[in-house]
């Protein structure tokens, strides 16, 4: 073991250990380039142009909307997330391993900060879960009324979002589904996400093709209708929009070349995302004036307003099959964090278990029934702020963690080297943390009670039961290397 105090809450892990510990996963390795390209798109474009980017543009809750000026927000947000994206690329080429943020802390940082950004990262994927299941839910309904049948008031949304409404049954169902498909193995799960995926660019093609033609440049005006305070809550609000390719990297393990595919499918997916919501922005903010928007189900209305009603049906029904995208790639982030987490003894073994498939069942089963409950009982604009200031915590580490490991262990192979060292990173945490800032104080609230819980995890099991520790019943389990 490397020379440092075994008792420490700095204590780390070598990248040995950590390969040592992957041939012994459990987890099957199925997943090519396109398919690792396919869930970082899929877990990237969905929310946030169907639903994130009318809530943005139009105001939620008594908020100042973005306006046009939408747009500015995505390529802010895009622009952090980049800077991210390229320390994450060069820690998936060294390190391709389950467990993504939590697991690259752990190795730079020490065990303290990786259970952070661990503890951070299960609460933050089951949030996007669910609120992802929500904005489907909108989209559902509207398909509904479209088809003629009205979904009943109780079972659209909880009371405070909507009068008469009691439960979100179609973001329960959804979730529910999604964590089925799951639950089937990496292999099943990565045919569906690329033919989920390829339907899903199609869809937004044509809703930007068909859009264009559409727009009124009146609309347009005025672009920034209430300044650049609305822009940049706007950009911390479509944040969880852009980051993707971070739920993909926990499925690192999982690629039959993580090394080599992992760099590449990260900036792949996230060049490809942002183009897409650039263009998709401009043709929503084209086609309605910005006041108008619907905060639910934006396109769809969108091509109602212009007399394509059919079209908004249409829209409506590939919109729910291209947003499971994004709830199967936050789904499978958050089981291998949890399946990480607790072979590394900082939570039950019992959670590590795999089955036949080299599915962890468990874990699985519990995080989609936990979204289920969110997306059932709480609105959306409340959980994703929860989700944004986690994620955003958890790349202001990755981007430190990069910068530390480069010259801490410059010689280690790496398969992508982030250019610019450390300009970008740097960049990244400043980034974050001023987006973190935009997010209003109960953001932080619940997100301080959600870290505390986890301090008293840690400190009452998980420091006294981790593989790193000596006097653990567990420590066993792992060969310890320099």
């Amino acid at each position: 073991m490397t020379a440092q105090d075994p008792q420490s809450i700095m204590r780390r892990k070598s990248i040995a250990q950590m390969d040592d510990e992957a041939e012994k996963s459990g987890l099957f390795k199925s997943l090519g380039l396109w398919q690792l390209t396919a869930i970082g798109v899929g877990g990237i474009i969905g929310i946030g142009i169907f639903t994130l980017a009318g809530l943005v543009a139009s105001g939620q809750e008594g908020g100042e909307g973005a306006g046009p000026a939408v747009l500015i927000s995505f390529l802010i947000a895009g622009l952090a997330s980049a800077a991210a994206a390229l320390s994450y690329a060069e820690f998936a080429g060294m390190i391709p391993r389950a467990g993504s943020a939590y697991t690259y802390g752990y190795v730079a940082l020490g065990e303290f900060v990786g259970w952070f950004i661990g503890w951070d990262l299960l609460l933050e994927y089951i949030a996007i879960v669910a609120v992802v299941a929500i904005g489907i839910s909108g989209y559902f309904t509207e398909f509904m009324n479209g088809i003629g049948i009205e979904v009943p008031i109780w079972m659209q949304g909880t009371a405070d979002v909507i009068d008469g409404g009691f439960v979100n049954l179609p973001a329960i169902v959804v979730c529910l589904f999604i964590t089925f498909i799951l639950s089937r193995g990496t292999q099943t799960f990565g045919r569906f996400e690329v033919i989920a995926v390829g339907l899903k660019v199609l869809l937004i093609l044509f809703i930007i093709g068909l859009g264009f033609f559409y727009v009124n440049g009146e609309n347009y005006t005025p672009f920034m209708p209430n300044g650049f305070g609305a822009v940049f809550t706007g950009a911390a609000t479509v944040f969880f929009a852009v980051f993707g390719y971070d739920a993909m990297s926990t499925a690192a393990e999982e690629a039959i070349d993580g090394k080599k595919h992992m760099p590449k499918a990260i900036i792949l997916s996230l060049i490809i995302a942002m183009t897409l919501y650039v263009l998709a922005t401009l043709v929503l903010t084209g086609m309605q004036n910005w006041e108008e928007i619907d905060t639910s189900a934006a396109f769809a209305v969108a091509f109602q307003s212009v007399g394509l009603p059919v079209i908004a049906t249409i829209i409506s029904a590939f919109a729910v099959v291209s947003i499971l995208t994004v709830m199967l790639t936050f789904l499978l982030g958050v089981t291998r964090v949890w399946f990480s987490m607790s072979r590394d003894g900082l939570l039950p073994k019992w959670f590590s278990g795999t089955d036949r498939n080299g599915t962890p069942q468990r874990v699985t089963w519990i995080a989609g029934i936990a979204s289920a409950f969110l997306a059932g009982v709480f609105p959306i604009g409340l959980i994703a702020d929860l989700t944004n200031i986690g994620i955003l915590a958890a790349f202001v580490v990755v981007c430190i963690a990069v910068v530390v490991l480069r010259y801490k262990r410059p010689d280690q192979p790496r398969t992508f080297r982030l250019p610019w060292m450390p300009v970008i990173p740097v960049f990244g945490v400043i980034a974050s943390a001023f987006l973190i800032l935009q997010l209003d104080p109960e953001t932080w609230l619940r997100f301080g009670v959600w870290l505390v819980i986890g301090l008293v995890i840690y400190f009452g099991y998980s420091k006294r039961n981790s593989v790193m520790n000596p006097d653990s019943p567990r420590y066993e389990e792992v060969t310890h290397k320099d």
